[in-house]
C-alpha cells in the first residue's frame, strides 16, 4: 500500500522516463516477485539495480529490463555509500557485463569521481557509467561550483572512455537543474527518496512534472 503497479503506471502516465527498482536479498525495498509484476507495464525503461549476486543475476536475465545498474552494496547496506571499487573487481565486473550483455540488457556501473575507477569500468566493457553524487549533494549548499567540479571532470572522462553518464543519490529540486546545466550530456537521473517526499506535498503528478523541469 499503495499498490506498486499503479504507482509505477501512473508515474509513467505523469511524465517519468523509466522506473528503477533495487531488489535487495532482504526484499525490504521491492522484492523479487514485484520485479516480475512491473516488467509487463513498465513501457519506458526499467532500470534494476543492485549487487550482481548469482540470485541477482538469474533475476535480472529472466526479467530483461532495459538496464542494470551495478551497485557493490553489502547484503546488510542500508543504502549505497560507496562506487565500486571497479580496479579490483575488474575481472568480476567484466564477466557480469558480459552475461548481461549476451542478454542484450544495457549494463551501467555505479562509480564515484576517480578517474581510474572510471577507466577501469571501461575496461569492464559496460556500457555506461552512474556517478555517486551524494558528496554533490553534500557540499552544494556550501559551493555549488566546488560541488560540481570533480562530477564535471569525471562525467568528461567518462564521455571519452566511450561510455555513457548516468547519475544518482540524493538529488533533488534544489540541486538537480545546476548538475544537468553543468553536465548537459547526462543520459539518466535516478531519484526516489526526495521524489517521494517532495510528492507528500505537492503530488505525485505535479511532482514528477517539476523535476523533468529540471532537466529541460
Amino acid at each position: 500500500m499503495p499498490n506498486l503497479v499503479k504507482i509505477a503506471t501512473d508515474c509513467q502516465l505523469f511524465g517519468a522516463d523509466g522506473i528503477t527498482v533495487h531488489p535487495r536479498p532482504d526484499e525490504r525495498h521491492i522484492r523479487y516477485t514485484d520485479v516480475f509484476e512491473l516488467r509487463p507495464i513498465v513501457h519506458t525503461e526499467f532500470n534494476i539495480e543492485g549487487y550482481p549476486s548469482p540470485e541477482f543475476i538469474d533475476l535480472a536475465c529472466k526479467v530483461k529490463p532495459e538496464q542494470v545498474t551495478l551497485v557493490p552494496d553489502a547484503p546488510d547496506a542500508i543504502t549505497s555509500s560507496a562506487g565500486w571499487d571497479t580496479v579490483t573487481h575488474n575481472a568480476f565486473l567484466k564477466e557480469t557485463v558480459a552475461e548481461f550483455q549476451r542478454h542484450n540488457i544495457r549494463v551501467s556501473i555505479f562509480v564515484g569521481t576517480e578517474p581510474v575507477m572510471i577507466e577501469y569500468a571501461a575496461k569492464s566493457e559496460a556500457d555506461r557509467v552512474e556517478l555517486y553524487t551524494e558528496p554533490y549533494a553534500s557540499a552544494f549548499a556550501v559551493s555549488h561550483e566546488k560541488a560540481v567540479l570533480p562530477f564535471i571532470e569525471a562525467a568528461k572522462f567518462a564521455r571519452e572512455a566511450g561510455l555513457g553518464v548516468n547519475a544518482g543519490h540524493d538529488l533533488n529540486l534544489d540541486n538537480l537543474n545546476y548538475l544537468h546545466q553543468a553536465i548537459p550530456w547526462l543520459a539518466e537521473v535516478s531519484i526516489g527518496h526526495a521524489l517521494i517526499c517532495d510528492a507528500l506535498y505537492l503530488g505525485l503528478k505535479h511532482t514528477i512534472k517539476e523535476y523533468k523541469n529540471q532537466l529541460k
